[in-house]
C-alpha cells in the first residue's frame, strides 16, 4: 500500500529531488524504490544495509520495520541501528568543503553513505501470499533490495482485525506508520502470564487499562483487578484535558463490577460499588501474614512462631494477639513452650498495624471470596478499589494475597472436578497486580501464591498480569515464565537486563529498548506476538475510543446487565446471593 506524502518526504533526501522527479516521470512511485541493498551480515548478528544515496537517513529510526525482498522469501526485519560510514577514513580527519552543493552531492552516497543494521525476524513465502510467517533460518543474498514495510506486510505478520480465527485487538501502530495497525491475539495473551514494565510516568496504567478493555471486549477471559490507586474502576487520572478518563465500569456498565475496601472513597469519586469487602480476623492464617514479612520486618523466627501461635490459640489467634492485655493463655504459652517473651512482644507490636484497617473485623461473616467468585463465575469482571488504603502497601499485600490464595484454591478444585470436561471448567481468570516485585521478590516468590500461578502456565485457568517499574526486583524464574512482556522505556541497566533475559536477539533489542520515547512507545515480545514489535500505542480516552466501546455495549449491554443481575440475585437458581 502506498505510503503517505509525509512518510515519503521523511525517506527521500531533498538534495536528490531531481532524481526523484525523474522517477516520477518514468511512472515509478518513490515509495516503491528500495532504501538500500544488503551488503553483509549473518543470521546470528543481523544484516548490514548500504543505503541508497537518495534515502534520507534521518527518516530511518531504530524500531522501524523494513523488508528485504529476496529471491523466494521476504525477510520481515526490525531496524536495530543506524550508522554513518565512508569509503576513505581520511574524510573523518579532513572533511571536504561541502558549502558547494555540487561537491556535497558528489560526496554523498559515494565517498560517504549511511548504513542500517537490521534484524530479520520472520520470513514470508512470496509464492504463497496466504502462508503463515516462519522463523528466520537463513539470510538473503548479497545486493538484495530492502524496502519500507507496508500495510500488507504488517497485516500478514500481525493479522487483520476481522480475522475470525483469532481474537485480534488493535493495540497500536508501528513507528512512522500511522494508520497501520498492529494487533494482539488476546487468546494468546491470556494463555500465559503477562508483564507490563516501564519507569514511572511512562504510561503503564494506560496500557493496562487498554489491555483489560480488550480482554473484556473479546471475552478472552474474566478479570480480577487489584486497583491499588483507584485507576481502573470508575475513572482514572489523565494528563490531558479534564484530567481524567473513563474507567472500565463506565466503558462496560453491564460487564464490570466495582468492589471496594473503602465505600466512602469510592462514592466520592462517583462510583457506586456493588460490594464492600470486609475480612474476618478469624479467617487470617499465618501464610497470609507471612507475605507481609518484608514490610513488617518480621524475622524468620517470628514468622515460624506464627504457626505455633495459631495451633495454640485457635481460629481467633490474631484477635488474641492484638488484644490490649496479654491473654493468660499467651503467658502460659511463653512459660510452657519456651517462646521468648521478646519474640512474642515483637510480633504483637508489628502486627498492631492491622488494627488500623477498618475492613478487618472480629465479628463479620467473611463472604468476600464467595461473592467474588459469584461474579467471576457469571463472567462479570471485578475491580477491587482500595480507596484510602491504597497508600498502604501492607493493606494491598494483605488483601491481594488473602483473596488470591483462596480464589486459586477454588479454581484448582473446580478444574480438577471437571476432569477434562470443557463445559465444566472455570472461565480463564486474569489477576492484575501492581507493585509486582513486592509479591514476587526472589526470596519469597517460590512460596507465594503469585509465584505459584506464574509457574503453572495457566494449568488451573488462572494467569497474572503484573505491572511494575522494577522488573529487576522480580524473581528470575518468574520472569522466565512470563508469556508476553510489554516494556516501556527503562533507564536502569539491571531492569533492562531482567526484561530481556531469555529473549532471542537480546543484544539487538537492547538498542531498541534504550531509544524508546518516554511515553506511549512500547516494545512487545513473547507469546502473544509473532516477533518483537515496537508500537506507538493507541490513545486511551479519546472520543473515537469511547465511541468504539459504546457501540459494543449498546448492542447487548442491557440484556447482559439484566441477565447478570437476575443470576446474582438468585432468581434462576433459587439462592439469594445478596442476602
Amino acid at each position: 500500500m502506498p505510503k503517505t506524502r509525509n512518510q515519503t518526504e521523511q525517506t527521500w533526501d531533498p538534495r536528490f529531488a531531481a532524481e526523484a522527479e525523474a522517477h516520477r516521470d518514468s511512472g515509478l512511485e518513490m515509495d516503491t524504490l528500495p532504501l538500500g541493498i544488503v551488503v553483509g551480515g549473518s543470521l546470528s548478528k543481523g544484516l548490514t544495509i548500504k543505503l541508497d544515496q537518495a534515502t534520507m537517513i534521518e527518516g530511518l529510526a531504530v524500531g522501524r520495520y523494513v523488508v528485504a525482498r529476496g529471491q523466494r522469501l521476504d525477510f520481515f526485519s526490525l531496524v536495530t541501528d543506524v550508522r554513518l560510514d565512508n569509503m576513505n577514513p581520511q574524510i573523518e580527519k579532513t572533511p571536504p568543503d561541502v558549502s558547494d552543493p555540487f561537491l556535497a552531492r558528489i560526496f554523498a552516497g559515494t565517498a560517504t553513505f549511511g548504513t542500517l543494521e537490521i534484524a530479520p525476524m520472520l520470513t514470508l513465502d512470496q509464492r504463497s501470499p496466504d502462508a503463515e510467517p516462519h522463523p528466520v533460518k537463513t539470510v538473503p543474498p548479497h545486493f538484495t533490495a530492502v524496502y519500507n514495510a507496508d500495510e500488507d506486510d504488517v497485516a500478514r505478520i500481525f493479522g487483520q482485525a476481522e480475522d475470525p480465527n483469532r481474537q485480534n485487538y488493535y493495540i497500536g501502530d508501528p513507528l512512522d506508520m500511522e494508520g497501520v495497525h498492529v494487533h494482539l491475539n488476546l487468546a494468546r495473551v491470556v494463555e500465559r502470564s503477562t508483564g507490563i514494565f516501564g519507569k514511572s510516568g511512562t504510561g503503564k496504567t494506560f496500557l493496562t487499562r487498554l489491555l483489560l478493555a480488550g480482554i473484556i471486549q473479546h471475552g478472552a477471559a474474566v478479570n480480577l483487578v487489584f486497583d491499588m490507586h483507584n485507576e481502573y474502576g470508575w475513572k482514572g487520572s489523565s494528563e490531558g484535558p479534564g484530567g481524567e478518563v473513563k474507567g472500565l465500569k463506565q466503558l462496560f456498565p453491564s460487564r464490570v463490577s466495582i468492589f471496594t475496601l473503602d465505600d466512602d472513597s469510592s462514592r466520592r469519586r462517583g462510583a457506586h460499588p456493588d460490594h464492600v469487602v470486609e475480612l474476618a480476623y478469624d479467617q487470617l492464617e499465618p501464610d497470609d501474614i507471612k507475605m507481609l514479612a518484608g514490610v513488617l520486618s518480621l524475622s524468620e523466627v517470628q514468622v515460624n512462631a506464627l504457626y505455633i501461635l495459631q495451633r495454640k490459640l485457635g481460629r481467633d489467634w490474631i484477635a488474641k494477639l492484638l488484644s490490649d492485655e496479654m491473654p493468660p493463655e499467651l503467658e502460659d504459652f511463653v512459660d510452657q513452650q519456651g517462646l521468648h517473651a521478646g519474640t512474642l512482644g515483637a510480633i504483637r507490636r508489628k502486627l498492631d498495624v492491622l488494627r488500623r484497617f477498618d475492613f478487618l473485623r472480629e465479628n463479620v461473616a467473611d463472604r468476600a471470596v464467595d461473592r467474588l467468585l459469584e461474579y467471576l463465575d457469571r463472567d462479570i469482571h471485578v475491580v477491587l478499589e482500595f480507596g484510602r488504603y491504597g497508600n498502604s502497601l501492607t493493606a494491598y499485600l494483605l488483601v491481594a494475597n488473602y483473596l488470591t490464595r483462596r480464589i486459586h484454591e477454588r479454581y484448582v478444585r473446580k478444574k480438577e472436578a471437571a476432569l477434562g470436561d470443557d463445559a465444566k471448567e472455570p472461565k480463564p481468570l486474569v489477576i492484575t497486580i501492581e507493585e509486582a516485585h513486592k509479591f514476587l521478590d526472589p526470596q519469597i516468590a517460590r512460596e507465594t501464591i503469585f509465584g505459584t500461578i506464574a509457574r503453572e502456565l495457566r494449568k488451573y485457568n488462572v494467569t497474572l498480569q503484573i505491572v511494575d517499574q522494577r522488573p529487576s526486583g522480580i524473581d528470575p524464574e518468574v520472569m522466565s515464565q512470563l508469556g508476553t512482556r510489554i516494556t516501556y522505556l527503562l533507564d536502569d541497566e539491571a531492569d533492562i537486563r531482567a526484561v530481556l533475559t531469555g529473549v532471542s536477539g537480546a543484544s539487538q533489542l537492547r538498542q531498541v529498548l534504550a531509544r524508546l520515547d518516554s511515553r506511549q512507545q512500547v516494545l512487545m515480545m513473547g507469546h502473544a506476538v509473532p516477533m518483537p514489535v515496537v508500537v506507538q500505542t493507541r490513545t486511551y480516552g479519546t472520543p473515537e475510543f469511547y465511541a468504539e466501546f459504546a457501540a459494543l455495549e449498546a448492542g447487548d449491554g442491557q440484556e447482559t446487565l439484566e441477565k447478570n443481575v437476575s443470576l446474582l440475585r438468585g432468581e434462576e437458581s433459587g439462592d439469594d446471593f445478596f442476602g
